[in-house]
């Protein structure tokens, strides 16, 4: 395993791996750490955040064109960008089964399930995890 294509490739494809990565770390500890914490609060905040960077960051990664500039993956971005900020206000209108189930609904498919697509061969992830 090399960082070195992840870093040798242009912005913002590093920027959004590593935020991937960050997200899926504290996504992780929130599903399994106690909800309704100052802690899940605040990490809550942050992967939000990480999500609409993530969801933003991919409209300038165009190396699979379908559809003009852009490829189905850019959907799940659009997707994402809707269901973060309702997620949240979910948790603000004290409507956990809503937020808690957007919330994994986001962290397995927009994270997970996005996730394992970069490991296919001939993308960057590929090379990094498994080496040319």
């Amino acid at each position: 395993m090399s960082l070195g294509p992840l870093l040798s490739a242009s912005p913002p494809i590093p920027w959004h791996a590593f935020a991937a990565f960050a997200a899926l770390v504290i996504g992780g500890a929130q599903l399994a750490l106690p909800k309704g914490t100052p802690r899940h609060r605040v990490f809550g905040y942050v992967w939000a955040a990480l999500m609409l960077a993530i969801a933003i960051s991919s409209f300038w990664i165009q190396q699979i064109r379908l559809i003009g500039p852009f490829s189905p993956i850019h959907l799940l971005s659009i997707l994402v960008l809707a269901t973060v900020p309702l997620a949240v206000w979910h948790a603000h209108s004290h409507r956990v089964a809503a937020h808690r189930g957007a919330m994994i609904k986001l962290y397995v498919f927009a994270l997970i399930g996005a996730g394992v697509f970069t490991l296919l061969p001939g993308r960057i992830m590929h090379t990094v995890v498994f080496g040319q």
